[in-house]
This record gives C-alpha cells, sequence and structure tokens, in this order.
C-alpha cells in the first residue's frame, strides 16, 4: 500500500527538493500529532497562525454554527453576510479611528495587492517603495516588494518602479518623495530573522511619508492579532500607518486576510472602473466567523497580558553561550546560532524529541520560536530543555 508520505511526494506541488515530511494527522492546542502517536510541541504555530493554539474550542463551535447557515453564497462585496459584517465591525473596534474599511482577502498576498492599488489609484503615483530583505508574500507583485534578488530572478520582469530603503535605517529614506504612492514595510521583518526597528526609525518614517503623501503600508500578516504582547504591533512605536495588512493569526486557523484603510482610500477601488479590485472566496463566511471567535478569545481569556511574561522566560531558559543573539518582540522571536548547519541539525533534535521548530527565508541561521499565546510557562521549560540538548549535543 502506498503510504501518504510517497502520495505527497509524487502527487502534490513540492515548494523544495527537501520537505520536511512530517505527517500530521492532529492537532490540539499547542501539540501536533503524527500517526503513530508522535506529539510534537509547536514553537511554530504553522507560521504565526494559530496564535490562539489549534482547535480552540469556541472557534470550533463558530465553525460549526456557520456550516449550519451557509457557506460561499457569492463574490466577496456583492451580498450583506454576517459572519463578514460583525468581524470587520469587531476589528474596527479594535484599530484607531482613523481605519474606517474592511477588505477581507483568502491571504496576506492578497491583502498586499489590494494594498498597492488602492495606494497608487488613490494617489495617482506609481512608484511603491519597499524595504532589503522584506518578506510580503510570493504573487508576482508581492515579490516584487521582496529585498531579496535571489527569489525574483527566475520570474522576472516583476512590476516596475519598486525601490527598496533599508529596514531600520533612516538615512535611506531619503528616496522617498512625492512621487511616490505608497512605502510599504513590515512592522517587524519577520524571515529577515525577527528585525525589529527602533521607534525613531519608525516615527522618521512616518514623518516621511506625511511630508511627501506617501501612504504608509504596515505588514502585519506576521505581527497582529496579538503575536508581540499588544494586538497589533504598530501600538509600541506610537504611530498609525494609513493602511494596515493582515492575515495568518487573524482567522483562529481558517484562511483569511484582510487590508484596512480610511475609507476615502479603500473607496477608490468602487469606481473608474466600477469593481476595481474583487475575489471570490475572499472573506469566507466560515472563516469570518473562526475569526470572530479568534478575536474574542484573544480578548475574553486576556492572552495579551502573559505575552510578555512568556517571552522573558523563553530569553532566561535560553541563555546559552552558543546562541549568539536572541532577537523578537514578544512571542515572535529568534534564536542567532553560527549557521546553517547548526541549524538544520538542533532543528531536527528537536523534533526527534517532540519539539516542532523551524528557521527564516531569509536568515536560514537562526531558528524560528513563535509559539501559540496560549503555551504554557511548563510547555516552555520543557521546549527550552529539549533546545539546549540539541545545541549542547550539535554546537
Amino acid at each position: 500500500m502506498i503510504s501518504n508520505r510517497e502520495l505527497f511526494l509524487k502527487n502534490t506541488a513540492q515548494t523544495s527538493s527537501s520537505p520536511r515530511l512530517f505527517e500530521i494527522v492532529k492537532a490540539e492546542g499547542v501539540y501536533l500529532y503524527g500517526p503513530n502517536g508522535e506529539r510534537y510541541l509547536d514553537l511554530v504555530s504553522g507560521f504565526n497562525v494559530s496564535n490562539i493554539g489549534h482547535r480552540h474550542p469556541s472557534v470550533i463551535a463558530a465553525i460549526q454554527q456557520q456550516l449550519e447557515k451557509y457557506l460561499h453564497v457569492t463574490v466577496y462585496g456583492e451580498f450583506v453576510q454576517a459572519p463578514q459584517v460583525k468581524f470587520a465591525t469587531e476589528l474596527l473596534a479594535n484599530l484607531p479611528s482613523s481605519f474606517g474599511s474592511v477588505y477581507l482577502t483568502n491571504s496576506g498576498a492578497e491583502a498586499v495587492e489590494g494594498s498597492m492599488k488602492i495606494a497608487k489609484k488613490y494617489t495617482g503615483r506609481r512608484q511603491i517603495i519597499a524595504a532589503e530583505k522584506a518578506y510580503h508574500g510570493s504573487t508576482q507583485g508581492a515579490l516584487s516588494l521582496i529585498g531579496n534578488p535571489a527569489y525574483q530572478e527566475a520570474y522576472a520582469p516583476l512590476l516596475p518602479e519598486i525601490e527598496f530603503i533599508q529596514f531600520n535605517d533612516i538615512s535611506s529614506l531619503d528616496i522617498i518623495t512625492n512621487q511616490t504612492a505608497a512605502v510599504i514595510v513590515e512592522a517587524i521583518q519577520g524571515e529577515a530573522g525577527v528585525r525589529v526597528p527602533s521607534t525613531e526609525f519608525m516615527r522618521a518614517l512616518r514623518r516621511k511619508c506625511d511630508e511627501t503623501g506617501a501612504i504608509l503600508v504596515f505588514d502585519e500578516i506576521q505581527t497582529g492579532f496579538g503575536r508581540t504582547g499588544k494586538m497589533f504591533a504598530f501600538e509600541h512605536f506610537g504611530i498609525v500607518p494609513d493602511v494596515l495588512m493582515l492575515a495568518k493569526g487573524i482567522g483562529g486557523g481558517m484562511p483569511l486576510g484582510a487590508f484596512v484603510a480610511r475609507k476615502e482610500v479603500m473607496d477608490v477601488i468602487k469606481d473608474n472602473p466600477m469593481l476595481g479590485h474583487i475575489t471570490t472566496f475572499g472573506g469566507h463566511p466560515v472563516s469570518c466567523a473562526a475569526a470572530l471567535a479568534s478575536l474574542q478569545v484573544i480578548q475574553n481569556e486576556k492572552l495579551l497580558d502573559t505575552v510578555e511574561i512568556k517571552a522573558a522566560l523563553f530569553r532566561k531558559e535560553l541563555n546559552h553561550p552558543a546562541i549568539k543573539e536572541i532577537r523578537g518582540m514578544g512571542l515572535m522571536m529568534c534564536l542567532q546560532l553560527e549557521t546553517f548547519e547548526h541549524v538544520y541539525q538542533v532543528s531536527n533534535f528537536c523534533a526527534e524529541h517532540g519539539v516542532m521548530i523551524d528557521w527564516y527565508l531569509h536568515c536560514e541561521t537562526a531558528l524560528r520560536i513563535a509559539p501559540p499565546l496560549t503555551i504554557s510557562e511548563t510547555e516552555i521549560k520543557h521546549a527550552c530543555e529539549i533546545i539546549r540538548q540539541g545545541i549542547e549535543k550539535f554546537i
């Protein structure tokens, strides 16, 4: 009998020549389970998706209730669908009053595409500025914003009139001018190995966009919904972007993305042409029901209150001379090691001993730490013990 692993390699598109090939048959809370009773403490959260843990009972209940009503009924934006309306309303209630309109999408990359379109249409400009070592997704438009030519060259030509600043370098902001439609940056660079900008840089960026009339777009696809200890990472810097892009953690494990903007900015897609940005499955009603439940879980269980305490425990337990640096904010952090070989060896050791950990697209010398916000202190100590054992064995 052909195994699922063999069928996976034979029949599903492969994104690398060396997939990790762990088969998962169940996920619950902070754990993943394999077909032979394997149990893995999840320190990756599906790449910052499962912020409230896997299959939270409130999310499952919301999904089941919506399944009894309807699934897809029409393309986004035509019919009034209560799950979309309720989630958008609650999302705006948790954002500054300058935000007035939510466009619901399937994914983060689709949110990026929509954000670029409204910035260009609203300003009448064409230039987009992103940051070196950024990651915003893999569609052609989003790929154009990745500040790493190695990922772009095979798919050229990409979007024209894209320029790059150096993340966290105020002197590089001079390329933002009155010809710039938008500056798109991650609130914290994720795939670059969790690079946290200074408050001074973020405020200088806000001022430069104000001076030039450029739209400031924050990518909070990884950082949103509590990952950094606040509902949104921009709150740490005392500024507010013009457009906010979300995905990953907002859906409670279901596929969902969004971009949020001032009403007058969002409204440019209504006319000239009509239906200037459309999506069939964006804002799927089941995903929106799950998202509302997830947001309520974060609030009702006061998950934000414990993020910094848990992050501090990780830092304390992972105090080891082989770890060159622990970077991050809240429960979005990385362990900087010396080489990718070390990262690979420690990662495999952890998986073999029941702790799932990973690395970064643009920073293969660092280990990713991004557990569900619901992880307990006992589970943190256990995970750190396994990581330390791996480091002792290979470094």
